[in-house]
């Protein structure tokens, strides 16, 4: 079922929209309170008013640190960092901030964005594992997509390990909690999943296609509980190197449309994707242009909550700014605008050692199929002169993932009654009461790697 977030799209009230963008939003849920309240205002308006409470609500937490605790934070992490350096990066967009209550207020991650997308400044990290972690993943990855080549493919099975640990202060003992634990979408790479064990008896595991498949819980709350369940998967990343000559006179249209409030054709877009396109009319060129367009012209930021976003592809490519997901589901709209079925996947990169959440894309261009596109990598590897790895990862991906997500915007089965953390993925789960949804800091989520070992 597509979650229905169509009144995105609609326009706030000047006033709102003023104190919205000043930051002062004590004041702007007391307007939009005396609008909900007016019989005279719209009953589509007041969705749109509803959902900017909820922007409204996650804003702060996301956007904690004063331009002094920033600068701390960074003097703390990179050697002989300046206040000048601060205001350029924040002038060139490389640091995110906003006004909150009359002051500039920088993103909680500054500092992780900071030595993760600029080489320069990782170069200066007080940490040396910063610099040492870097280069080592570097090598590994190089060295998998070598294997890839080699081999025309790697299979491989994971175990992994994936928890949720409530730790509320406002949930009474024994009241009831509606739990979504992710589970790998069977489809595409993943050939066989199962849920090997689970702390508490599940009430419900959805179908292996679901597009954001989880097991279910319904368990009375204790404080300090923890949900966990240990899962195993097989993955068949086969390697690929898409000709242009090769390709299909006749191309499929499924997976073209629009899906609002993100994946929508605007003016701005129309004109950007024609731009970009220029003259070629080959679909799988098409792609590549779109792919070279995101990777060498914007730069990885990281984001504050997607729902705090009214439209992704927007914000990014009138920024040039922003992460895995935003790049993916731009990649997945300009795509579409252009006649190139596109789809989006997500969930964990896992490499042997870590895990981390992550997002990419797929698109479908015949006789080839469906095609991955992880422009996030990519970018990474133009950015730091590594041609091979750029190539790689328009048509291809390594076996480090665990896909979740198989679509974007999907609801949960069962669905949820109130608003998710995240309306337009699922890598970590959902927990709400019978009551309400949990905010972010009633609980915290984790996984490991148990095992992993190629076939």
């Amino acid at each position: 079922m597509l979650l229905n977030l169509s009144y995105l799209r609609y326009p706030l009230p000047p006033d709102v929209q003023r104190l919205f963008e000043a930051g002062d939003l004590a004041r702007m849920e007391r307007v939009i309170a005396l609008r909900l309240a007016d019989p005279r205002t719209p009953e589509c308006l007041k969705d749109r008013l509803r959902f900017q409470l909820e922007i409204a609500r996650a804003l702060p937490a996301s956007y904690p640190l004063t331009q002094a605790a920033a600068l701390r934070e960074l003097q703390a992490a990179v050697r002989d960092f300046s206040e000048d350096e601060l205001e350029a990066l924040r002038d060139d967009g490389t640091l995110d901030w906003r006004y909150l209550s009359g002051e500039v207020r920088f993103k909680d991650n500054c500092v992780s964005n900071l030595l993760k997308t600029r080489p320069a400044y990782a170069a200066r990290a007080l940490n040396p594992e910063v610099r040492a972690g870097a280069a080592r993943r570097s090598k590994a990855l190089d060295a998998m997509i070598a294997k890839m080549k080699a081999q025309g493919g790697v299979r491989a099975r994971f175990e992994v390990h994936e928890q949720m640990t409530v730790k509320s202060d406002r949930l009474t003992p024994g009241e009831t909690l509606r739990i979504h634990l992710p589970l790998p979408v069977v489809g595409a790479q993943v050939t066989r999943a199962a849920l090997l064990s689970s702390s508490h008896p599940a009430a419900f595991i959805a179908p292996e296609d679901e597009p954001h498949r989880t097991a279910y819980f319904e368990l009375p709350y204790e404080p300090g509980m923890t949900v966990s369940a240990d899962i195993a998967y097989e993955i068949d990343a086969r390697y690929v190197e898409p000709k242009p000559e090769a390709v299909c006179a006749e191309q499929p249209a499924f997976d073209t449309q629009e899906q609002e409030p993100h994946v929508v054709f605007t003016p701005y877009l129309r004109a950007l994707a024609k731009e970009i396109i220029g003259e070629e009319t080959n679909p799988l060129l098409k792609a590549r242009r779109i792919y070279d367009f995101i990777t060498t012209q914007a730069v990885y930021r990281f984001m504050p909550p997607y729902l705090t976003v009214t439209n992704i592809p927007e914000y990014f490519l009138s920024g040039q700014r922003g992460d895995c997901g935003v790049q993916a589901i731009t990649f997945i709209t300009l795509c579409r605008l252009c006649g190139i079925p596109a789809r989006w996947q997500a969930g964990l990169y896992t490499t042997p050692e870590s895990t981390g959440n992550h997002d990419w894309a797929r698109f479908y261009v015949a006789p080839y199929g469906w095609l991955f596109a992880d422009c996030s990598f990519g970018g990474s590897a133009y950015r730091a002169g590594n041609t091979e790895r750029w190539n790689f990862y328009f048509g291809n991906l390594e076996p480090w993932r665990l896909p979740l997500c198989s679509d974007f915007q999907q609801e949960l089965n069962p669905p949820k009654r109130f608003l998710r953390r995240d309306p337009y993925d699922n890598q970590n789960g959902e927990i709400e009461s019978l009551h309400r949804a949990l905010d972010d800091d009633e609980y915290e989520t984790d996984s490991c790697i148990l095992r992993y070992e190629e076939l």
